[in-house]
């Protein structure tokens, strides 16, 4: 779509629906077994992208592509290590003509700054950082490669954005990926690829309900008080987000953090 083509809707033009329009597009998912990855990987397919799958849990990811084919999207599903950067590779390659990647695969873990231990913030920032990183550079330089624009999305959090007690090593990976997505916009964009994150607020998702029920409640409870809307977020929330930046709505943004977060942090 052309700019003049948005600036002239009407009569025979375009919707404004059009430029979410992912058909003909090849999108891969990091994290697509459950919740945001989830959610992510089923809206891109039904905008009309084929989607890749990739998650460690096999029988999540089956039951993803299985919610995309049985509406009739096209959905493949890869096994994958997110911090393993050679199986990263073949996922990739195993896309072909990339258009899209979204980093969505993460892991939460709760401890103090003083009992945090060193194996505790290697296996955070082997996920939540190494597994972006891997995926952004193994997705740019095949986009690259093939002389495609494309479109990288990460994963970032509301950590990035204000103190949370206990969650050093999981807001400090994320910072380190807000970063990662600064800097790969500014070095990639000369190529025609979109760098963008997302940090979203709490959201309802298995990650977040590993709580008890009761801890759980009294949780969002908290959380529908701090935020305007007096609600918390579904990984649908986040996935039009996704959406939005996959896609040409956006075809102006790069090296920018969204933040569907309900209000409950409104920085500058």
């Amino acid at each position: 779509m052309t700019l003049r083509q948005i600036r002239s809707y009407g009569p025979g033009m375009p919707t404004p629906i059009a430029p979410y329009d992912l058909t003909g597009r090849t999108a891969l998912i990091t994290g697509a077994a459950s919740g945001i990855g989830r959610a992510t990987a089923v809206l891109l397919a039904r905008a009309g992208a084929t989607v890749h799958c990739a998650d460690r849990d096999e029988q999540g990811l089956a039951r993803t592509a299985a919610l995309i084919t049985d509406k009739g999207g096209t959905a493949h599903a890869h096994p994958l290590d997110v911090t393993d950067r050679a199986q990263v590779r073949a996922a990739v390659a195993a896309a072909g003509s990339l258009d899209i990647t979204a980093a969505v695969a993460g892991i939460m873990h709760t401890s103090s700054v003083l009992e945090t231990r060193d194996e505790d913030l290697d296996r955070v920032f082997a996920v939540n950082f190494k597994g972006v990183l891997y995926a952004c550079q193994e997705s740019a330089r095949a986009m690259i490669e093939a002389g495609r624009p494309g479109s990288l999305v990460t994963m970032a959090s509301g950590a990035v954005d204000t103190a949370g007690p206990g969650l050093l090593c999981y807001s400090a990976a994320k910072a380190a990926v807000v970063q990662l997505t600064k800097t790969l916009a500014a070095e990639a964009g000369p190529h025609g690829i979109r760098v963008n994150a997302v940090a979203p607020g709490w959201i309802r998702t298995p990650m977040t309900g590993r709580h008890s029920p009761e801890a759980q409640e009294q949780t969002e409870a908290a959380m529908v008080r701090m935020s305007p809307l007096r609600r918390v977020g579904e990984p649908e929330d986040v996935a039009a987000a996704v959406l939005y930046l996959a896609s040409d709505a956006s075809s102006f943004m790069t090296g920018q953090i969204l933040r569907p977060n309900g209000g409950v942090v409104m920085p500058w």
